[in-house]
């Protein structure tokens, strides 16, 4: 199974992916942990994914190639995509992507929660862990992007019939957690 997990920042997608990883066994490939370990480890990639880390976007092409070179290894069957795609172009590209190899994604989490309480989560993760990067004003600028750029993939897997769960991801992350098991356990 191919799944996506969606939501916007302060959502909670890395913390439940990697939940689901454990209980449910889909690989969780999160495209911010390649990008950042692809940079760490140097070399042509690395150098250029560095020059990303300094505010850049990185290009659409570049976590495409990663991302298509991750779904190729072995024991990539059963993957769950965090932070890809973002677009409705990258989810094109995604889609063409799997089928080439007679796949396609299965499933969409789309993990919802009060923009309040994301602005309050945001600021608060700044404050612990030091964060300059998460301000008001980073914060708003980030959930228009998601509002404007990347909802519009939950249409685009609606309008193809693949199934998009939306999961009430306001609470703690056990409560949170539940919902998408009652979700997922019927599937696996």
């Amino acid at each position: 199974m191919i799944a996506l997990i969606f939501g916007p920042p302060g959502s909670g997608k890395g913390t439940q992916a990697a939940r689901i990883e454990q209980d449910f066994g889909l690989t969780h490939l999160s495209t911010g942990d390649i990008l950042r370990a692809e940079a760490k480890r140097g070399g042509e990639l690395g150098r250029e994914l560095s020059r990303m880390a300094k505010g850049e976007l990185v290009p659409d092409d570049l976590v495409e190639r990663i991302v298509e070179s991750r779904l190729r290894e072995e024991g990539a069957d059963n993957v769950l995509l965090d932070g890809f795609p973002r677009t409705k172009e990258q989810a094109r590209v995604l889609d063409s992507m799997l089928a080439a190899h007679g796949r396609g994604v299965g499933l969409v989490l789309a993990l919802e929660v009060p923009e309040k309480e994301l602005v309050r989560r945001l600021l608060h993760r700044a404050e612990v862990e030091r964060r300059a990067d998460d301000t008001q004003e980073a914060i708003a600028e980030r959930l228009q992007e998601y509002r404007e750029l990347t909802m519009p993939v939950l249409d685009h897997y609606r309008s193809r019939g693949v199934r998009v769960e939306e999961i009430d991801a306001d609470g703690g992350v056990e409560d949170v957690f539940s919902r998408i098991k009652a979700v997922l356990q019927p599937l696996h």
